[in-house]
């Protein structure tokens, strides 16, 4: 019984009632905390994964033919055995050549490079030298051929 005596002080809800309209600590339906017009609404690694694909455009425009068929793609973490190049350093990319029916792909990785950059800004320059970086790699020549834009941030 409530305090009043009329009834209970919270009703059961039976099957086939409406949803409550309010929480369970009556304040009302939760919703989004910000709209998703705004940049926030994306997460660090959607942003991320944005950038990747920026760079990624910016050189395809420039290799369409050379890129035709490379994979890219994003991690969060390299593996835990480093390539035998990798002389204890943290990688902030890596190409893997096509093994079999595997084709050429790059991977970036997120956290090591997140790591590194000190602002949106600087995240999205780094991100595009580390794809220009392995792009270089894989076409076997310097970055700079690659991208005259590499470096400059």
């Amino acid at each position: 019984m409530s305090a009043t005596g009329t009834g209970p002080a919270h009703a059961t809800p039976r099957p086939g009632d409406p949803k409550p309209r309010r929480d369970r600590h009556g304040r009302g339906p939760r919703g989004p905390l910000l709209p998703r017009s705004v940049p926030a609404w994306r997460s660090r690694s959607q942003r991320f994964d944005s950038s990747v694909l920026d760079a990624v455009e910016r050189l395809e425009q420039r290799w369409p033919d050379e890129l035709d068929g490379i994979e890219f793609a994003v991690e969060d973490v390299p593996p835990s055995d480093p390539a035998p190049w990798e002389h204890g350093e943290v990688p902030l990319g890596r190409y893997f050549p096509a093994d079999g029916e595997l084709p050429h792909r790059i991977v970036v990785y997120r956290r090591p490079v997140e790591t590194r950059a000190v602002d949106g800004t600087d995240l999205s320059a780094l991100v595009h030298d580390v794809v220009v970086e392995q792009v270089a790699h894989l076409l076997g020549m310097t970055p700079e051929q690659v991208d005259p834009r590499y470096g400059s941030a």
